[in-house]
């Protein structure tokens, strides 16, 4: 595999596992917080601020993999 492929994979796995974890982190503590969207019908304002917790921690998870990944390669240069 050549060096593009090899970093772009590399890039978009720790994207996807970032994202992942940042959305079940999201999910977890909108649950414990009593925002509950999943188990709610309709669309009310617990249910819209739990998917928006989820929104943004899935946004948190990919930024905080993404600095992960910039400081592992800054230390392997």
């Amino acid at each position: 595999m050549d060096k593009t492929t090899s970093t772009a994979l590399g890039s978009g796995l720790t994207d996807a596992a970032g994202f992942l974890t940042g959305t079940s982190a999201g999910a977890l503590l909108a649950k414990l917080l009593g925002f509950d969207f999943l188990n709610q019908p309709g669309y009310d304002t617990s249910v819209i601020i739990g998917m928006a917790m989820v929104g943004l921690g899935g946004g948190l998870g990919v930024k905080l993999a993404r600095t992960w990944r910039a400081k592992q390669l800054a230390k392997k240069s």
